[in-house]
């Protein structure tokens, strides 16, 4: 059993990068993970949900659990 197995990981900025990266790792050690990312430009703008969902998407796709927050 893995430390995170049947635990759940709020990951903020997981839509891209490194937080994307631990999100994915997360899933994968067996934690269900809340996939936090606004998908803001860096001054802020702008915004969508779809960095999250696509992160969101790669996890459940390797048999994972998780659910985008935007």
């Amino acid at each position: 059993m893995s430390l995170l197995e049947g635990k759940v990981i709020i990951v903020t900025g997981a839509g891209a990068g490194v937080g994307k990266g631990i999100a994915l790792e997360a899933a994968r050690q067996g934690a269900r993970v809340i996939v936090n990312d606004l998908g803001v430009n860096i001054d802020g703008s702008g915004g969508s949900a779809g960095p999250a969902q696509q992160a969101v998407d790669e996890i459940k796709a390797a048999g994972g659990e998780a659910a985008a927050n935007t």
